[in-house]
């Protein structure tokens, strides 16, 4: 299993090669590990102080391991943070951020680059935010005998780690020397496999989002011009074409009665020009919009990246993208504003989409038709939208804590 396990990582990484010409973000992928360990053995070989070592898939990941990462560095002003991502679209976005003193793409998971790589990076401590089970990392992880956790992990019943034939993920598992969970499940299906060391701790994400809504607002003038007192606004985040197909009548039918701010999750110009088709004449980008004329717009069009979490504290209403295709977006973002949420049908990997959904904060939706109705019965009941608003809210801060329960584990244990 461990041949076919690197067999398939190398025609992985041969077959993005070959991609790379043609498709931008293999192209990314692919530049961004030429020299990579050379890169990193050259710029760690002079650091002195001691690492934490923490890796995300992608952006998701980061925002979901962020509260722990600010955390352990508040409780650990001599540390410095190591951050690898896999994904192109982690590593653009977040190569800078201040909390990090060392950015990479984490090489691709053989023996010889694990070896390499902990021998520059010497970390005190590992941390894998949600998934990402590298075999050849965390086996070389566990033979140092350097603490490593999972934050954030969510499991799921027909995963290969739970199947008969799954022993050697199993064992990738058993490498971790503690895993935190989202969800009681989770830790169940775990300990029925074997994997002792489990504790449920919650979604980290929750922290993020509590501490976005309740710290001071970000100054965003065209924002504040855009909407008014007088009108609903409606914000749609992360949307994919199958979303703006069955957005379309109901922005077409509410038009005149509320204010529409889309986010698509693809920032080019097909992304762009669907939703400006929706209402010529009357959606404005918001890299072209100005102050004094934006309040005649009825769509703003947000065509840049990294302003969505703050969006959503102007809205009555969220649509959040995703659940047409490979899985829907970040809904505690919205939750955490209160904001009623609306979505497709592929909801069920996402656990606080379930739990919205079975408390009636959040309706999955399979047609424009049905998006119309349910949301027609909550825009004419205002008393309706309050309630989902008071439940929503209740929802994410009783939700919220996860950070504090691994920072407690991590100072007994690490």
């Amino acid at each position: 299993m461990r041949f076919l396990y690197s067999l398939g990582l190398h025609l992985y990484a041969w077959l993005l090669r070959l991609l790379a010409p043609f498709v931008p973000k293999a192209a990314r992928w692919t530049a961004g590990r030429q020299g990579l360990l050379g890169r990193i053995q050259g710029e760690l070989r002079p650091e002195t102080a001691p690492l934490v070592w923490f890796h995300c898939a992608s952006l998701g990941e980061f925002e979901q391991g962020r509260p722990l990462m600010e955390a352990y560095l508040a409780d650990h002003p001599d540390h410095k943070l190591v951050l690898t991502f896999f994904s192109p679209s982690g590593y653009e976005v977040r190569h800078n951020w201040p909390g990090a003193a060392y950015v990479f793409y984490l090489p691709l998971d053989t023996a010889a680059h694990a070896h390499a790589f902990l021998d520059a990076v010497r970390p005190e401590l590992a941390v894998f935010v949600k998934y990402e089970f590298w075999y050849y990392f965390l086996t070389e992880l566990h033979r140092r005998q350097i603490p490593t956790i999972c934050v954030s992990a969510i499991f799921r019943a027909d995963q290969v780690f739970f199947q008969p034939w799954g022993g050697f993920f199993r064992r990738i598992l058993g490498c971790f020397t503690h895993i935190f969970t989202q969800n009681q499940r989770s830790a169940d299906l775990l300990r029925q496999a074997g994997i002792g060391r489990v504790s449920v701790a919650g979604d980290t994400r929750f922290d993020t989002v509590v501490q976005t809504a309740s710290a001071p607002p970000r100054s965003l003038p065209l924002i504040d011009a855009f909407t008014d007192d007088w009108h609903p606004v409606l914000i749609v985040g992360s949307s994919w074409p199958e979303d703006i197909a069955m957005l379309t009548p109901l922005l077409r039918q509410y038009q005149n009665e509320l204010r529409f701010i889309v986010a698509p999750h693809e920032i080019n110009e097909p992304s762009l020009r669907l939703v400006e088709a929706i209402l010529p004449g009357r959606v404005t980008r918001y890299s072209q919009a100005r102050a004094d004329t934006v309040a005649q717009a009825r769509v703003l069009l947000i065509d840049n990246v990294g302003l969505l979490s703050q969006l959503y504290r102007f809205g009555h209403f969220a649509y959040v993208g995703g659940a047409f295709g490979k899985g829907l977006h970040n809904t505690l973002e919205a939750a955490a504003f209160g904001l009623p949420l609306f979505f497709g049908p592929t909801y069920h990997k996402f656990q606080e989409a379930e739990d919205l959904v079975a408390l009636g904060c959040a309706f999955s939706v399979a047609s424009a038709e049905e998006l119309l109705k349910v949301f027609g019965g909550l825009y004419h009941r205002e008393e309706a939208r309050l309630q989902v608003q008071d439940l929503s809210l209740d929802y994410v801060h009783d939700h919220s804590g996860a950070t504090r329960t691994i920072m407690r584990w991590i100072a007994a244990n690490a």
